[in-house]
């Protein structure tokens, strides 16, 4: 990693200063990441990769807004970073005017938290060892049945980054993180028939990852228990989502919770803030402040602070995900969820978002389900943000009198997000996380499964 990452951009802002912009921002990105993929005792790939990026906007005046140009680098030569901020300034000059653009108004960060996002310890493993965990996995996913015969891989993956931002209004910061995975994902096969299916353990220290040996046997039982699956007629019953696709409807949601979403109507949560859009038992919070997670960040994509705000209250919503520009369009202030690449304008990002948990197990919400379904699998992209329609392909189990019946596949679950919100009747005690964003599971009182 280069040891002055703020020197290069604080060069560019001045050099962008002195080349006549009103104002400008700058952020440096510098990531090192390796990932190692085998198949049995065999190594599939071994990738390692480094890469170094500047991007510098420019605001330009203009009579009824500000003009604005992004470029970006990977050169950070002195004379590189001046000609790069000299030819920024004169492509804001020759774009249109736009009166929401500019930096942030609001205060930019001051106090900026030790999240615990890496671990130094961690860049010292070496391959062999990374080879390792890999096969350990595979054994472990092999050693639960006979009829685990194949497999997709076992990949274990680590990244390390970063950032350094600053602004002409003075805001000068810089972060570093790390991201770890170990994923597994083996084949079963029975009578003809194969099934796969995956698990997943990421987190910011490798020391919290799942044991190679507990991804591979709960991937295993994952796609031994898709063997024998089978379609179902076509009906309207109660539908579990587990707290892996729970997490996909989730996504959903943060899509249509997007200022730009919302400013553009491309949203079918526009206009209705303070209005109750879920059901009593759906809380929704982001916080950009807890320790490891992640999506934590000191500062967000434009220096501002990050920290926890409740985005639906007991049903209610509360608040939209803002960056500055997009509350600007909204009238509003930004909540510090600006993301930002070096070669892109910022745009709107949740940080850690997540359900608050209810108080029943999974177990319980199935046993509570006289006739239903549990999906356990989501495929496609059947999703509309503006109305709110939502079709996927989809797994799972069937359940008859509280219990699982038998495996199901080949069948589409539908209805509307909205809708589907308001009928979550039951939240399940236990959140998974698996990226930034997780969920507990959710039972929708009714949806139709598509199916023979």
């Amino acid at each position: 990693m280069t040891a002055d990452v703020l020197g290069s951009v604080e060069r560019a802002l001045a050099r962008a200063k002195r080349a006549g912009a009103h104002a400008a921002d700058a952020v440096l990105v510098e990531s090192d990441s390796v990932e190692v993929r085998v198949r049995g005792e065999e190594i599939d790939f071994v990738k390692q990769a480094r890469e170094r990026t500047l991007g510098i906007r420019t605001f330009a005046s203009g009579p009824d807004g500000l003009r604005s140009a992004i470029t970006s680098t990977s050169d950070l030569a002195p004379d590189a970073l001046d000609r790069l901020a000299d030819d920024t300034v004169a492509l804001a000059e020759a774009t249109a005017e736009d009166p929401h653009a500019g930096l942030p108004e609001e205060t930019f960060a001051t106090d900026l938290p030790d999240l615990a996002l890496v671990d130094p310890g961690d860049r010292d493993v070496s391959m062999e060892e990374r080879i390792d965990e890999g096969r350990r996995a595979e054994r472990a996913a092999r050693s639960v049945d006979p009829r685990i015969t194949h497999s997709e891989g076992s990949e274990v993956t680590s990244s390390f980054s970063r950032v350094a931002y600053g602004n002409t209004a003075g805001f000068l910061a810089e972060y570093d993180s790390a991201a770890h995975a170990l994923s597994s994902s083996p084949i079963a096969s029975e009578n003809g028939a194969m099934q796969t299916d995956y698990w997943l353990t990421v987190a910011r220290h490798r020391s919290a990852l799942e044991e190679p040996e507990a991804v591979g046997r709960r991937a295993a039982e994952r796609a031994l228990a898709r063997l024998g699956a089978r379609r179902v007629p076509t009906c309207e019953v109660p539908v579990i989502f587990d707290g892996v696709t729970a997490r996909s409807l989730l996504g959903n949601l943060v899509s249509c919770l997007s200022g730009y979403a919302i400013y553009r109507r491309s949203s079918f949560l526009a206009g209705r803030l303070e209005e109750t859009i879920a059901s009593e038992l759906v809380s929704v919070v982001d916080d950009g402040c807890v320790p490891g997670g992640l999506g934590s960040r000191p500062f967000d994509g434009e220096g501002l602070p990050t920290g926890r705000k409740e985005v639906i209250a007991r049903g209610k919503l509360e608040t939209y995900l803002l960056d500055s520009y997009s509350g600007r369009k909204l009238g509003m202030a930004s909540t510090g969820n600006a993301a930002r690449s070096a070669g892109s304008a910022p745009r709107v990002s949740a940080t850690n978002l997540w359900i608050e948990p209810g108080t029943s197990s999974l177990g319980e919400m199935i046993a509570g389900t006289e006739r239903g379904l549990l999906v356990t699998g989501l495929f496609g992209h059947g999703f509309n943000p503006v109305t709110g329609d939502f079709s996927r392909g989809a797994t799972g189990v069937w359940i008859e009198k509280g219990e699982a019946a038998h495996p199901v596949e080949e069948i589409t679950v539908a209805g509307n997000l909205g809708e589907m919100l308001k009928k979550i009747d039951a939240v399940g005690s236990e959140l998974i996380w698996l990226g930034s964003v997780a969920a507990p599971a959710l039972r929708i009182a009714r949806m139709t499964v598509a199916g023979e």
